[in-house]
């Protein structure tokens, strides 16, 4: 029997192959645009909240593209330490530029990105192929799992003699949301072994750019005015700084590969093979759990349905608090969310239990029970660290909907029980009221919320003092979520023995009211009922869709399949549903320009992937039809190779061809289309 470390080793000794078959894969046709190529973005992580990102065609279009944002304060604090290693190939007298940059001013150098001649992920492992003058050369980037350390590592694959490569590493240290003009700044760069030491100023963190193949040379240069045109696009400061702080030349040979490691770690591994090795057997070991939960239908998947099991494991982190300190939780999303509460929970059944990682799941739900407070989850924890804010009414609703889902795949007794007197508690708050004007009114059972210039469900847009999308009163989604709760409740007091017979008069006395949001001239729901001043919500948005893929509904099998065809009709995408209908006046079918802008879009008409969960299971259980339900997955699902590569994004604009906007990669968007395509499973 071959042993675990024996198995590392035998992977560590491979060499370099590419893949005989990759989801994502790109020729020339792609690599030879600079604006095509620099539109498709990668990215890696660390489990903890670090990532590494940019563009197939090497420049950076934006302040979250760089190779080492390391979570100074896991998952938080993230902080870009390492922006860039641009890379040059000298063969046989003469020069070849592999790195790619845009300039302040318009110019485009060097434009390495015309040597590329193939992209391709390796699981979630970029690769670039450089072939010039005969010589073929590649690069991985990759992470370390639970380290803020960052592999980048190059192989020539095929010469005939030997050439130099020339590296050098640019820098930097602020938070990853900002931009750094260097001013007189000067950051410490000395000698260390291995490679360099960056301190950036006292108190800084220090970290490493290190080597066991490359003698590294310190340096201290600017290189000033990166242009940044994504974010001329989103009507941000759009240019950057970043210092030299090392370089090397080296002789590299047919089948020698030479890695750099940047870390925050002085002790990093620096074995380039066994780093890649550790990296690929992570891959393998996810695969494997999600197929053995997935019988027959596993060999069956699409290739981006795999690609996905693999790239849910990228927004799982860890959050380490007083009692758990192996707790976990989820990123929203990439580049620039956070964990948060709703999020955490509409994502944690598709990310984790449809993946095989229940454990996960568990975690999770223990993690986050012990930061109910008056009945509420925390939607937001800050990136700096310091007290979570408790501003949402959806957030504390989908927590039991997940630790409903997390049971019937686990039939885990223990963990219910642990978790029944925190849900006991939501309830109990959510009947009496708690902050914000949340609670049941008195006179139908139904769930009220909202106070004047606060956002509390999932369309949160907010500008200033303008609440875009103001949702005061009894909003659809929230009370299908409040039903579904109850019934959710009373089946677990019966499992565990407790009376339940009050939860299922409470949900009976919300079943009998929730006639009030039908809407008949529509032939669907209202979006919100009994406004203060404005009354009910006749506005066609996609919230009613819960009413009919939740687990429990208060519609009649006859509204359920009129909301499905009423949401088809009028809201569905080849990539989500849309926010709000085309045919009303407030409709934006583009996302874009500054803050203001687009959030004034982001609600108002832009399609949102993760609803088209929803409603693939809303349109399953009203049709009976698993495969037509399926099929609305696949154009969603072929979206890996448009923009966030290997995952799947936040928005779309509403207007065809629906383009990609917004966060590259999102995690309820990958939960719920994982969740959908494994539910319509035959």
């Amino acid at each position: 029997m071959v042993s675990p470390q024996q198995s590392l080793d035998i992977v560590a000794s491979q060499p370099n192959a590419r893949q005989k078959s990759a989801a994502v894969e790109f020729g020339r046709e792609v690599c030879g645009s600079l604006e095509i190529a620099e539109q498709r973005e990668w990215l890696v992580t660390n489990g903890i909240g670090g990532f590494a990102s940019g563009t197939v065609g090497g420049n950076m279009t934006r302040r979250y593209h760089g190779l080492l944002f390391a979570a100074l304060k896991p998952p938080v604090g993230r902080t870009l330490l390492v922006a860039s290693v641009e890379e040059t190939l000298r063969y046989d007298g003469t020069d070849y530029p592999l790195a790619t940059n845009r300039w302040v001013g318009g110019a485009v150098a060097p434009s390495g990105y015309r040597n590329l001649e193939a992209f391709f992920l390796e699981g979630v492992v970029p690769v670039w192929r450089f072939a010039v003058a005969g010589c073929t050369l590649e690069k991985r980037i990759w992470m370390k799992q639970g380290e803020n350390s960052t592999f980048v590592q190059y192989s020539l694959e095929r010469g005939s003699g030997s050439l130099q490569l020339g590296l050098k590493v640019l820098v930097n240290y602020r938070d990853f949301h900002a931009t750094t003009h260097a001013g007189d700044w000067h950051v410490g760069v000395d000698k260390s072994p291995n490679g360099i030491k960056v301190t950036a100023f006292d108190g800084a963190t220090p970290f490493y750019l290190l080597s066991q193949d490359a003698q590294l040379e310190p340096r201290h240069d600017w290189y000033r005015g990166y242009l940044l045109p994504l974010e001329s696009y989103r009507g941000l400061e759009d240019s950057e700084d970043h210092l030299l702080a090392a370089e090397a030349v080296l002789e590299l040979a047919q089948g020698q590969t030479v890695t750099l490691v940047l870390t925050t770690s002085a002790r990093a591994e620096l074995d380039g093979r066994r780093g890649l090795a550790h990296r690929r057997k992570h891959q393998e070991q996810l695969l494997s759990q999600w197929s053995l939960g997935q019988s027959a239908s596993a060999s069956d998947a699409p290739s981006w349905v795999k690609q996905l099991i693999l790239a849910a494991d990228q927004f799982i982190v860890e959050r380490g608090i007083p009692g758990a300190p192996d707790g976990k939780s989820i990123i929203a999303g990439y580049h620039w969310f956070g964990d948060w509460g709703r999020d955490t929970m509409i994502a944690l059944p598709g990310l984790t239990l449809t993946t095989g990682r229940a454990e996960i799941a568990k975690k999770i739900l223990l993690a986050f029970s012990r930061f109910v407070d008056r009945g509420m989850l925390p939607n937001d924890f800050p990136d700096a660290g310091g007290t979570p804010e408790y501003n949402t009414v959806d957030a504390a609703l989908w927590y039991i909907e997940a630790a409903r889902s997390y049971f019937d795949s686990t039939r885990d007794l223990d963990t219910l029980r642990k978790l029944y007197p925190v849900m006991t508690q939501i309830i109990e708050w959510y009947e009496r009221g708690t902050r914000f004007r949340i609670h049941a009114d008195r006179e139908d059972g139904l769930l009220f919320a909202g106070e004047n210039g606060v956002q509390l469900t999932w369309m949160d847009a907010k500008v200033g003092d303008w609440v875009v999308t103001p949702r005061i009163g009894k909003p659809v989604e929230v009370n299908a979520l409040w039903y579904n709760a109850l019934r959710s409740m009373a089946h677990f007091a019966a499992t565990l023995g407790k009376s339940h017979e009050l939860f299922q008069k409470m949900a009976l006395r919300v079943e009998q009211s929730f006639s009030k949001f039908w809407n008949p001239a529509a032939g669907g729901c209202y979006d919100v009922i009994e406004s203060p001043g404005t009354g009910n919500d006749p506005a066609m948005r996609p919230n009613q869709i819960f009413a009919v893929s939740l687990r429990e509904s208060p519609l009649s099998q006859e509204q359920q399949k009129s909301v499905v065809d009423l949401c088809a009709r009028c809201l569905l995408t080849s990539h989500g549903l849309r926010s709000l209908s085309a045919h009303d006046s407030a409709y934006q079918g583009h996302y874009g320009g500054g803050p203001r802008e687009r959030d004034g879009a982001y609600h108002q008409g832009t399609v949102w992937g993760w609803l088209m969960g929803p409603f693939v299971l809303a349109h399953q259980r009203v049709y009976g039809d698993r495969e037509t339900a399926r099929s609305f997955l696949n154009p969603l699902g072929s979206q890996i190779s448009s923009h966030g590569l290997g995952s799947l994004s936040e928005i779309y604009d509403g207007d065809a061809p629906f383009c990609p906007r917004g966060c590259i990669a999102q995690a309820w968007t990958v939960a719920e289309v994982l969740r959908a395509w494994h539910a319509t499973a035959a």
